[in-house]
Order: structure tokens, then sequence, then C-alpha cells
């Protein structure tokens, strides 16, 4: 599974309808909209490369409203939840 962190720029007035349709698409996993220099942040999640190709330059950067995009590929996932199941 390959895990990518895409922060997002948006036309203000239109945020609410471009997270409802990043939502809607299928590798995207949560949208979150966030202060600072993005407006939303999407997880996007897939099994190949090319899905991510698929997701983020075909589908999500041609959404009406979306200005921008910045894509941060995970390499390893580190949270609470996993941590203490290794201690356990």
């Amino acid at each position: 599974m390959i895990t990518a962190i895409v922060l997002i720029t948006a036309d203000v007035d239109r945020i609410p309808e471009v997270a409802h349709f990043i939502a809607d698409l299928a590798a995207a996993t949560e949208i979150y909209t966030v202060a600072g220099d993005a407006d939303l942040i999407a997880m996007v999640r897939v099994r190949r490369h090319e899905d991510l190709a698929d997701t983020i330059a075909d589908r999500l950067n041609k959404v009406t409203g979306v200005t921008g995009t910045n894509t941060h590929i995970a390499f390893r996932t580190y949270s609470r939840h996993d941590l203490e199941a290794a201690f356990s």
C-alpha cells in the first residue's frame, strides 16, 4: 500500500465542494480542511505508483476549484497504536 499526503490549495469559495468531490474518489481515504499553506489535506492510499498518477494528476488536479497540489509520499507509518502493539 502506497500512502500519499496531498496538500491542496483551492479557490476559497469552492473549498467545501472541492472537499466533497475529492472525498468521492476511491483512493482518497480522508480529507481535512486545514489552516496554513494549504486549504485541504487528502490522504490517498493506492496499490501501485501508477494509481497515484490516475488519482492525483488525472482526477484530483482537474477538480474545478483546485488551484494546486503538493504531494508527499509516506515511507513508514508510526502511530501510538503501532507502538502499543509492538510493546504488548
